[in-house]
């Protein structure tokens, strides 16, 4: 299948999952497994799953956001 591209300036807008999975730096059984349980944006195409690049963008950065308030502080008073 030949990947959507956005016309303006050839920006990908969905990937696939193997692509999904390669940009996000896990691997695809996790990436199913978090498909597969709602937890990582996606929509269906017909029979293909594809992940806008724009909403796994704003995904990581609520992850991000939400590991770093759950960590605690590691900085010490003076």
């Amino acid at each position: 299948m030949k990947q959507k591209r956005d016309d303006s300036n050839g920006v990908l807008l969905g990937l696939r999952p193997r692509e999904a999975a390669k940009a996000l730096g896990i691997g695809e059984r996790l990436l199913w497994s978090k498909t597969n349980a709602g937890e990582i944006p996606h929509l269906r195409v017909g029979r293909a799953i594809i992940y806008p690049v724009d909403l796994l963008r704003d995904w990581m950065v609520e992850q991000a956001a939400k590991s770093a308030k759950s960590r605690p502080s590691t900085k010490k008073g003076r």
